[in-house]
């Protein structure tokens, strides 16, 4: 096995289109396309439309993150590339790209799993982290507690019930008119106020790792509606903050919990919501109020991003676990 491989993650799952370079856990590259500007004009992504702007894209962001890089493909030890979860079409992109890359230099393709790349964020960001440790997966699509037994083994110690954190505060910012994305938008407008508005309790009880979104949603929702229709004075402001305290402390004190629970001294987390200010200044006083280390990926490796997928495509190369050219793109996968 090569000392210290080179490895090109490929990533196009929505509405981002992302190539990367790492040379075991240093990064070399980190380039990108978004869509999202665009996207923003219909009130979210439009898989049509990510699918065309991925296409065009992607051959121009590979070439620019080996030119940044500094190397050249024939110098590649492998192709990482996302093939789930995510939009089908924009899935297709990047994969059948990775596919015949990885087949015109014949070298290994290595299918990512792409919350498995939110999580192996940590990994770039502290280059000597190991498990075992303790994960918060927070995104649009996944909300989580995990507990990282080695570099292949998680074990899931609860998550939502109904809707994930970053869905519920998309939802929530169109229900304060605010634009897609929502979460930026509801944090930004949450700086301006005060979480004073009653919020309703989200599974504090002792024990048990789950969330529960839903109830909190509705809740926002009718609190604004009722505001509305008697026609009294409320504050967009308050409303966002208080739901933001509300939505995100729980995540903060069971991660906490859990990592104590798991006598593990190391802190880690992983997805979009991840690069939300007020998490991460929750996170950071309750680590060290417990005394556990706390290991945050920088806030633009908690969105989409290819370095991510090159990190944990580097320890599924490390493990010698590659994937068939007949692998197939998938717009649902379990945390596997």
């Amino acid at each position: 096995m090569k000392k210290e491989p080179l490895i090109l993650g490929i990533e196009s799952s929505c509405d981002e289109t992302a190539a990367a370079v790492i040379r075991r856990r240093e990064l070399l590259s980190d380039e990108i396309v978004s869509s999202a500007q665009l996207q923003a004009r219909f009130g979210g992504v439009v898989p049509e439309i990510a699918s065309r702007v991925h296409t065009d894209a992607i051959d121009e962001v590979v070439s620019r993150a080996l030119c940044v890089a500094g190397v050249k493909k024939e110098e590649l030890d492998a192709v990482a590339v996302t093939y789930g979860a995510g939009l089908l079409g924009a899935l297709l992109v990047g994969l059948s790209f990775a596919k015949g890359f990885a087949y015109g230099l014949n070298i290994p393709l290595i299918g990512v799993n792409h919350i498995r790349g939110h999580l192996a964020a940590a990994y770039l960001e502290e280059k000597t982290l190991e498990p075992p440790f303790v994960t918060l997966l927070a995104s649009g699509g996944h909300t989580a507690v995990l507990y990282t037994r080695s570099r292949s083994e998680l074990e899931v110690l609860g998550g939502t019930l109904d809707d994930a954190a970053g869905e519920a505060f998309d939802k929530v910012a169109r229900v304060l008119s605010l634009p897609y994305p929502g979460g930026p938008h509801v944090e930004a407008l949450a700086r301006e106020g005060r979480p004073v508005v009653p919020m309703p309790k989200m599974l504090k009880g002792a024990g048990g790792y789950d969330f529960s979104y839903s109830g909190l949603k509705t809740h926002i929702i009718n609190y604004v509606h009722n505001k509305e229709q008697r026609g009294e004075e409320w504050s967009k402001a308050d409303v966002a903050a208080s739901f933001q305290s509300a939505a995100l402390d729980i995540l903060a004190e069971k991660t906490v919990q859990a990592a104590l629970e798991k006598k593990v001294h190391t802190v880690t987390a992983g997805g979009g919501v991840i690069a939300n200010g007020y998490l991460r200044e929750k996170l950071s006083l309750l680590c060290g109020r417990a005394g556990l280390h706390l290991v945050l990926p920088e806030k633009k490796r908690c969105t989409d991003n290819a370095a991510m997928i090159a990190a944990e495509g580097l320890l599924r190369f490390e493990a010698g676990q590659f994937s068939p050219l007949t692998i197939n793109a998938e717009a649902s996968i379990p945390l596997r």
